[in-house]
């Protein structure tokens, strides 16, 4: 019989943007509780365990030694993936990593092979599996009614996150490694099918900066599907969210469209002088949080792996290495 005792979980760093949204869905559900936070930054930490109503660790050592936490997540910056990771599996503690798994195969590779030696599982921040419309999408197409499918035309123009996202040394790329993965796995996911080729065009035409801000890819998956897919920082800085997932799954029967954040109310704001989107729909971070506690309390393995995080990243490597010779990348990648 499953234990009904919440999952005990601690924050690791609140330097991504996403680690706000899974906190409010730790302290709101009645499976998890938020033991802790601890962050590289000490007075981050300081003020988000004031906002969450829960302590500061003075460093990430504290958090992983107190007995109380199974499980952590990890939202530091891209480059602190390995060592976080690392950190968490020598301790013994379940890991949800943001996404992308790491900024290096092997460092991904690393982080897989550290929490198997451990027995701990590793899941990866895909949230958008978890969103309402998507798992409508994926349940029509495993049904088989909706017919085989031959294509897809995907998107994820977001805005620009600016700060660390920026910095090539911890982000590991630009809206490239940002945002390609959320949609690839989401391709996965549909296909049960791993990209075989990459075509991409890469550019930092927006704001003319050391990092990749334009992105179109092409792929070709070993069942024959093929995609295109706009991974681009190309949303003005006051669009309404952080991007605008969009999936046409093209099939020998017609084509399903998907709008992943058309659910919301628009806030015509005053006061903060900015337009935002509310959504009214289901809580994908929510699904992605409770499917992590349940495969903690039940010990059973995570529905998204570090394969499929590594999986994912591997093809935004394979595009930054295609845009720069001009040519298809065939994977897996071959070591540079």
């Amino acid at each position: 019989m499953a234990s009904t005792e919440p999952v005990r979980i601690g924050i690791m760093s609140f330097a991504h943007l996403h680690a706000d949204s899974y906190a409010h869905c730790i302290v709101s559900r009645p499976d998890t509780e938020l033991v802790g936070i601890a962050d590289h930054d000490p007075e981050r930490a300081r003020r988000k365990a004031e906002q969450f109503q829960t302590q500061a660790f003075p460093d990430y050592e504290a958090l992983l030694a107190d007995s109380r936490v199974q499980a952590v997540v990890i939202c530091s910056e891209n480059a602190r993936h390995r060592k976080l990771t690392e950190m968490a599996a020598a301790a013994g503690k379940h890991v949800l990593c943001e996404k992308p798994i790491a900024t290096s195969m092997a460092d991904g590779e690393a982080m897989i092979a550290a929490c198997k030696a451990a027995g701990v599982q590793l899941m990866i921040s895909f949230p958008c599996r978890y969103s309402p419309v998507m798992q409508r999408l994926k349940a029509r197409l495993d049904r088989g009614d909706a017919g085989t499918i031959l294509a897809f035309r995907g998107t994820n123009r977001g805005r620009n996150p600016g700060g660390w996202f920026n910095i090539l040394s911890e982000s590991g790329g630009g809206a490239t490694i940002d945002h390609t993965v959320h949609v690839v796995d989401l391709m996965r996911w549909l296909t049960h099918s791993e990209v075989k080729q990459v075509y991409a065009e890469i550019s930092n035409g927006i704001e003319h900066k050391p990092f990749d801000d334009v992105s179109f890819l092409s792929l070709t998956f070993d069942n024959g599907v093929f995609a295109t897919l706009d991974a681009s920082w190309s949303r003005p800085k006051c669009f309404p969210t952080w991007g605008d997932v969009t999936l046409e799954v093209v099939t020998d029967k017609g084509t399903l469209s998907m709008d992943m954040f058309s659910q919301n109310l628009v806030l015509y704001s005053d006061r903060d002088r900015s337009i935002t989107w509310h959504n009214w729909g289901g809580n994908m971070d929510d699904g992605l949080i409770g499917a992590f506690a349940e495969s903690v309390r039940e010990n059973k393995p995570a529905p998204i792996t570090g394969e499929d995080g590594l999986r994912a990243v591997e093809v935004a490597f394979a595009a930054y290495r295609s845009a720069e010779r001009v040519a298809p990348v065939t994977l897996p990648l071959e070591a540079s």
